[in-house]
């Protein structure tokens, strides 16, 4: 990474200056780079010089001219800079020497193969997934590609609640109430169930009962409910990895939660929470008879939060809370329950636990991460509580929640739907339980269609693929907290900040490639010198330079959206290039240098691409 070579070197350019001037310093010293907005202030610029001023009772401009003399003693950072200047206060300005930027290789700071496990999508298995799901399921991917890229090892788990209030639904909708429409698959049969068994709870009481009796059924197993709601969740699951592999998104293994709390793994995590005093069954109040973890702040009111479910651990008639098979699930994936699952195959490259199988190498996780809407703050945090208050801090310091919003409707998008918008929102909230929202298959089918239409050349990637990698970009080009009003007309566009107008630049730049080799068979290589250059050149070049930064950055923070913005850019930089400095046609003393940038784009797009899972097309 450049901008830590960088950031070394002026370190240690500090701790020299401290050295000469027979001070201490102390702590680790903090060095700041920025890259400044305008050409004639460098490539990278700190204002280290003015944080030293106190420390070393010295003008920052002093300072910073001390500093500059010390670098360029020092081989102007390992001959990467063609010069460095100070300006007033006290920053110290350096310039790249493009032609040994060039020579150089950068690299990613090595995490020593740290394993990563990363939970993603786990959608209840009840009925088909809507875009909100896909949201989820796109940053969960884009998050594990990050993670690959720079070294982790990364495992992928798909958590099935096999055992929720939403499959017990469903199955009492199925055996309880009457539908007949035509659908092609099982997942929008049950979209209908399931609103229109909740619907029918207000009108029937009784239908509540048998919902708890499916519940107990399905935490049993072994009888007839119970069978009947694995059948349905079995198939779900099947029609939701269909979906997702449309996508370009997998899994390593589907953790099922019948098997956290037949197989044990709930009662060996009870057994070690029992052993705290914050663990421990109420006795009086409305949680009479519950298993209550107690709470880090008292100021939380245990009769009025809305909250409260979530500290509950076992309910009074003995039915488990989300949150306490959630527990148990993260002391496995740690390796700190001394239980594991057996595992078979659920289809070619996938593993499921299972009650009968072979013993795997699965969980054990150096560091966990659970990709969760922000709505479920609280009960990861009761997670990471949990493990803190059983002694284990490393652990819950390496738990981390990725927390993005949720996925609602733009008004156009709701009145497609039926919704009556005339109450003038500006956005509208989809529901499950009121059938109100945007299936992915639905999306995908439309967007294709839209795609096909709008495509001149048909010879490319097929109009599904281009689709489905629009859509995809989509959702993740937004900042993680950000609401996504989600509008079918935007969603479809493919101009502007859009996954089509990447994959397009990048198809753009093999085609000037191809032809320089068939036409005029010349191949890019790096030029002798890379001086003079135009700005466009220069502006292409100096983003390039940033990739390895921006990946690290972006795995560091875990947000997908900073490669999205960085791509833009970059693809937008490639297309003002191409658009002022001819190529092919440009002097011939020129055509080097533009064909070596047009490869080291192609390369650097393609990587980005990659890592947000979109196709690398050499035509579209």
């Amino acid at each position: 990474m450049i901008s830590q070579l960088i950031i070394n070197n002026i370190k240690k350019s500090v701790e020299n200056l401290f050295d000469d001037l027979g001070i201490n310093h102390g702590d680790d010293i903090k060095v700041y780079l920025e890259q400044p907005a305008h050409i004639e202030h460098g490539d990278y610029s700190t204002n280290v010089a003015m944080q030293l001023a106190k420390a070393l009772r010295k003008p920052p401009f002093q300072i910073a001219t001390m500093l500059k003399t010390k670098l360029e003693q020092d081989g102007n950072i390992e001959n990467m800079m063609s010069r460095i200047e100070v300006a007033h206060p006290g920053f110290i300005n350096m310039y790249i020497d493009w032609s040994q930027w060039a020579l150089k290789e950068f690299t990613l700071p090595s995490n020593r193969g740290e394993k990563a496990v990363v939970e993603h999508t786990s959608i209840n298995p009840n009925k088909s997934a809507h875009i909100g799901h896909l949201r989820n399921s796109c940053i969960g991917d884009a998050i594990v590609r990050l993670l690959k890229r720079s070294g982790y090892n990364v495992e992928v788990h798909n958590y099935i609640d096999d055992l929720g209030n939403q499959l017990a639904d469903t199955v009492v909708g199925l055996l309880n109430t009457s539908h007949k429409k035509d659908h092609l698959r099982f997942g929008d049969f049950c979209w209908d169930i399931y609103s229109r068994v909740n619907k029918e709870y207000e009108s029937n009481p009784q239908l509540i009962e048998q919902r708890t009796k499916v519940l107990h059924s399905l935490e049993e197993g072994n009888e007839n409910l119970s069978w009947v709601g694995l059948l349905v969740a079995e198939r779900i699951v099947r029609e939701h990895l269909e979906e997702m592999n449309e996508f370009g998104i997998h899994y390593d293994l589907l953790v099922w939660e019948s098997n956290i709390v037949r197989e044990g793994f709930w009662a060996s995590a009870f057994n070690l929470l029992k052993e705290t005093t914050q663990f421990y069954r109420e006795t009086s109040g409305k949680l009479e008879g519950c298993w209550v973890l107690k709470q880090a702040s008292t100021e939380v009111d245990d009769n009025e939060s809305e909250h409260s479910i979530d500290k509950v651990l076992v309910r009074s008639n003995g039915i488990l809370t989300y949150t306490a098979k959630d527990i148990a699930y993260h002391l496995w994936k740690f390796g700190l329950l001394k239980k594991d699952f057996l595992y078979k195959r659920f289809s070619e490259g996938l593993w499921t636990t299972s009650a009968n199988g072979t013993n795997s190498s699965f969980g054990k996780a150096d560091i966990v991460i659970n990709v969760i809407d922000h709505r479920q703050e609280y009960p990861q945090a009761m997670v990471k509580q949990a493990l803190e208050i059983l002694g284990y801090e490393d652990q819950a310091e390496k738990l981390r929640h990725v927390s993005y919003g949720v996925v609602s409707l733009s008004p156009g998008a709701a009145r497609e739907l039926g919704i009556d918008t005339s109450d003038g929102r500006a956005s509208y909230a989809m529901s499950g339980r009121q059938g109100i929202g945007i299936k992915i298959s639905d999306l995908l089918d439309h967007m294709e269609v839209i795609i096909e239409n709008k495509r001149s050349d048909k010879n490319g990637m097929s109009s599904r693929i281009i689709a489905a990698a629009a859509i995809r970009y989509y959702l993740l080009r937004f900042s993680l907290l950000t609401e996504v009003v989600f509008d079918i007309q935007q969603a479809t566009e493919v101009t502007g900040n859009t996954g089509v107008y990447l994959m397009y630049s990048y198809a753009r730049a093999v085609s000037i490639l191809s032809k320089a080799e068939v036409e005029m068979n010349m191949k890019p290589s790096l030029p002798n010198e890379i001086a003079q250059i135009e700005k466009a050149e220069y502006a292409l070049l100096r983003h390039i330079s940033t990739w390895q930064d921006t990946l690290f950055i972006a795995c560091n923070e875990l947000s997908p959206n900073m490669i999205c913005n960085y791509a833009y850019e970059l693809a937008t930089l490639f297309n003002n290039f191409y658009a002022t400095c001819p190529i092919l046609k440009a002097d011939s003393d020129k055509i080097p240098l533009r064909l070596w940038l047009t490869l080291k784009f192609k390369e650097t797009i393609g990587d980005a691409l990659t890592v947000l899972g979109l196709p690398t097309p050499n035509r579209m």
